[in-house]
């Protein structure tokens, strides 16, 4: 029915502890963050609005620009946070998968990040390669992932589109699939190896669809649950600023729920479905006729390709030798 082991995936997650933990200091603090910045706003906000006359209005209206500040703030960390936890993490569970032994400790996350940088060079070239990658699952999911194609019920379009929506939150981890393949294979030219991914991906897609629907009730049942359990104390701590309540309190809680997804839930998925891909596609060659078909559904497929075509890896830095 699935092909991704749970009690194997907890297992490997357990291995890479330093790295959870990791995880769990960047989203935690990011969380706090968006609690803190969103504090300071409806202070001010409060504070203006008893100038003007309304206090609740100015708190309300401060703290949805203080969220809206922490949201961009976000939005520009977002190239780092993939290449020092996202990829770091990748590239030791891919290590583990391939029955590898890790260090311990604080020299697990030097030894990921050397691991990246062999790979991808900077920053830059991974994210580029990220996004890329997003674009070209999202035009070939829009067109071939459909529920129905599992559940052909007639006459239930509402539930197929919601089923359909479900799947494809699940399957956002993908793009981290792709590349863990880069690292799996040592790819020297990482634009090149992942459209090799993408084209196994593919033509394994209906593979991918039934684990999806398994991993997306996992995933999404966790969240909510996790949700529903700090909306409580969150609603407590909101309170706390003035002429925030209402409608922030589930802004706050819904952040809290996302770091912690973060943290713990999305390395779950992340590893189920690289088992999914490596186990799926042992042994198998990328098919022409599946590159044909990514090419018609994505023009940024097309603009991979000419990257592949293009690229060349930075020499590594001449090592000094002694005058004479």
């Amino acid at each position: 029915m699935k092909d991704f082991n749970i009690g194997e995936i907890i297992g490997l997650l357990l291995r890479t502890t330093p790295f959870l933990i990791f995880r769990f200091l960047i989203y935690f603090g990011i969380t706090l963050g968006y609690v803190l910045i969103t504090g300071v706003g409806a202070g001010t906000g409060y504070g203006i609005g008893a100038i003007a006359g309304d206090s609740a209005v100015g708190g309300m209206y401060g703290g949805i620009a203080g969220f809206a500040i922490a949201g961009a703030i976000m939005y520009f960390l977002r190239e780092y946070l993939l290449y020092m936890v996202k990829a770091g993490h990748i590239a030791v569970l891919v290590e583990l998968l391939e029955g590898k032994e890790l260090p311990g400790g604080r020299s697990q996350i030097d030894h990921a990040q050397q691991v990246v940088r062999e790979r991808f060079v900077e920053s830059s070239v991974l994210f580029g390669l990220d996004q890329l990658i997003k674009g070209i699952l999202k035009s070939f999911n829009r067109i071939f992932f459909t529920v129905a194609s599992l559940l052909p019920i007639p006459g239930s379009g509402g539930l197929v589109k919601f089923l359909n929506t479900v799947i494809n939150l699940s399957l956002t981890y993908l793009d981290e699939v792709i590349l863990a393949y880069n690292i799996h294979t040592r790819a020297e030219n990482p634009w090149d190896g992942s459209k090799t991914a993408l084209v196994l991906y593919a033509q394994n897609y209906k593979a991918f669809l039934k684990n999806a629907f398994w991993l997306a009730f996992l995933i999404w049942g966790l969240t909510l649950l996790i949700f529903l359990l700090i909306l409580a104390p969150v609603a407590g701590l909101v309170a706390l600023f003035p002429g925030s309540a209402g409608p922030l309190t589930l802004v706050i809680a819904l952040v809290f729920a996302w770091g912690i997804k973060q943290a713990v839930i999305e390395p779950f998925a992340m590893t189920a479905l690289m088992q999914v891909f490596f186990k799926v596609t042992q042994g198998q060659q990328a098919n022409p006729e599946w590159e044909a078909k990514l090419d018609s559904a994505s023009g940024k497929f097309r603009e991979l390709k000419d990257k592949a075509a293009s690229w060349h890896k930075p020499a590594a830095p001449a090592a000094d030798t002694p005058n004479p």
